[in-house]
């Protein structure tokens, strides 16, 4: 079983960007973690991280024909206005599920929108990186129904 995470622009400046917001634990934190969750699920959990939307978009398409089984997607500030990484996974049948690290509804107005959640099976924010490992529970669970 293959899931792949993406993250979106500036997630691999965790422990960098707004401390108070996002915490000190960095990207390779992250990486760490969530390498230790595939381990104990005896999955292959690959990690993606662009600035690029033209970049996550190909992983996005490319996951269609590599046999990833499920993502989950951080998309960074696309969040709030990419309709082209909507597109993208809306286009793909494997199960989504969007993360944040942050709780949007307690941010910034522009950032309580989120354009790709409804070409998502689920949204999780505000848990911190714990999120992730929580979305990665989410996607393995509609992978075995």
């Amino acid at each position: 079983m293959k899931i792949l995470v993406i993250n979106g622009p500036n997630i691999n400046f965790l422990g960098i960007r707004e401390k108070s917001i996002y915490g000190t634990q960095n990207y390779d934190d992250l990486l760490e973690m969530i390498g230790k969750k595939g381990e104990e699920c005896g999955i292959s959990i690959e990690v993606f991280q662009s600035n690029h939307e033209g970049a996550i978009i190909d992983r996005i398409q490319d996951a269609y024909f590599d046999e990833t089984d499920g993502i989950v997607i951080n998309p960074g500030a696309f969040t709030h206005y990419s309709y082209a990484i909507h597109d993208a996974l809306a286009s793909i049948s494997l199960p989504r599920v969007e993360i944040h690290i942050s709780d949007i509804t307690k941010r910034e107005e522009f950032r309580k929108i989120s354009v790709t959640a409804p070409a998502c099976h689920k949204q999780i924010y505000g848990h911190g990186l714990k999120g992730y490992l929580e979305a990665i529970d989410c996607v393995l669970g509609m992978i075995q129904k």
